[in-house]
């Protein structure tokens, strides 16, 4: 059963009483029932953890150690290569590489080459690594992005993310054989994410208009993919018929994505933290885990108190969703003409009433792991008790965007 706001609002300022805020932590029996629900909707399929979304190596540590999950799936070279030192057998770069010397250490060593599977979609990409390579004779892992978005109108209208330009089946099957000819290079898998499903809410509070045609165009988008991907699939196996993976969806498109025969494995991250973003979905519900507390340090009148920093903005474009959303006590909001502020925030409601100085206010982050560019620890919660205290990528001295 999942325990009521209130009472976990008790839980966690009693855990870390002992500590000073500023101060972030993840509540593991929610994080543990989300990963166990992304398992449940994964369906069999294994589920590839998006380490963007959690930027915590005992996190990812801990949530790989479980059935279900298998694999790391990084935002940059730099992070691909440091998890692979560090142990993780099998990291597949999400996005494009422009790192010279990083592709120069995996080109000549054979455990990171063995361990790291590199994003490409433009032959320009495969020169940018050979050009890098300084000697490196290591054959490098490719995975091949497909374009997930939906055309409307001929074309004139585009939904979803603008990543790879291969979006055809021939265009894709063309690259593989680009690579297939280009010695030190090895296609492994395909890779499609469809953001535009994976990660827009379907219910969007007091929007029941937008809700339905969200609804709409994501089923329309996901006829249309499924079709389209099981094509491209086929086409690259044509050339490569031992293809050992086929990833696709995020948390959002867990179970519609695992669904397609041609898909051998789902990607999730977001949906272990549970960030404000992820409220809006009718396929799934998950329970917050990752916050962090400011102190009160004002009182300026009735119904204000002013906490002390809290201006974590989200990427993306910019609006009120991508601010942190003050969660407890409930009741709290954000004064409209100043928001979330760099030094202080001023929060309005009646539940300001009943906080006094030195009390804590309890944020949820827009998104998941950027949470963790904010905070060099994060506070492991278990009950009322704060078990352990492990360092986020920041508290390691990683910050690779």
């Amino acid at each position: 059963m999942t325990p009521s706001p209130g009472l976990d609002r008790a839980r966690y300022d009693r855990a870390t009483a002992h500590l000073e805020a500023p101060l972030a932590i993840v509540d593991l029996d929610a994080f543990d029932a989300n990963a166990d629900d992304l398992v449940r909707r994964a369906g069999g399929k294994p589920v590839r953890v998006a380490s963007k979304s959690v930027r915590c190596r005992a996190l990812l540590e801990r949530v790989l150690a479980r059935p279900g999950f298998a694999g790391v799936m990084s935002y940059t070279l730099a992070e691909s290569l440091w998890l692979a030192r560090s142990g993780f057998e099998d990291v597949l770069l999400a996005y494009p590489s422009a790192d010279r010397a990083g592709f120069a250490e995996l080109a000549g060593d054979p455990k990171l080459a063995a361990a790291v599977t590199v994003m490409v979609d433009d032959v320009a990409q495969l020169e940018l690594i050979d050009a890098a390579r300084a000697g490196g004779s290591q054959e490098v892992r490719v995975c091949l992005e497909l374009d997930t978005g939906l055309r409307l109108l001929g074309g004139r209208v585009r939904v979803g993310a603008r990543r790879s330009p291969l979006r055809e089946p021939a265009e894709l099957a063309g690259l593989a054989r680009a690579v297939a000819a280009r010695p030190g290079f090895r296609v492994v898998g395909v890779m499609g994410y469809e953001g535009h499903v994976a990660g827009v809410g379907d219910a969007v509070a007091g929007r029941p208009l937008r809700s339905r045609a969200i609804r709409l165009m994501q089923a329309a988008a996901r006829r249309e993919l499924a079709v389209r991907r099981a094509e491209a699939v086929r086409a690259v196996r044509a050339v490569v018929p031992d293809l050992e993976f086929v990833n696709g969806g995020g948390t959002g498109s867990v179970q519609q994505t695992a669904a397609e025969d041609a898909v051998t494995e789902v990607a999730a991250g977001s949906g272990l933290y549970v960030p404000r973003l992820f409220d809006n979905y009718t396929s799934f519900r998950g329970r917050p885990a990752a916050l962090f507390a400011q102190p009160v340090v004002r009182r300026p009148g009735v119904g204000v108190v002013t906490v002390l920093g809290g201006g974590y903005p989200a990427s993306g474009a910019a609006g009120a969703d991508r601010l942190p959303e003050p969660y407890l006590p409930r009741g709290l909001r954000y004064d409209p003409l100043e928001g979330a502020g760099e030094v202080q925030t001023p929060l309005l409601g009646a539940a300001a009433d009943d906080l006094l100085i030195g009390d804590r206010v309890w944020f949820r982050h827009a998104k998941a792991g950027e949470l963790c560019e904010r905070f060099d620890v994060l506070h492991l919660v278990e009950g009322d008790r704060v078990t352990s205290a492990v360092p986020t990528y920041r508290g390691e001295g990683r910050t690779f965007l």
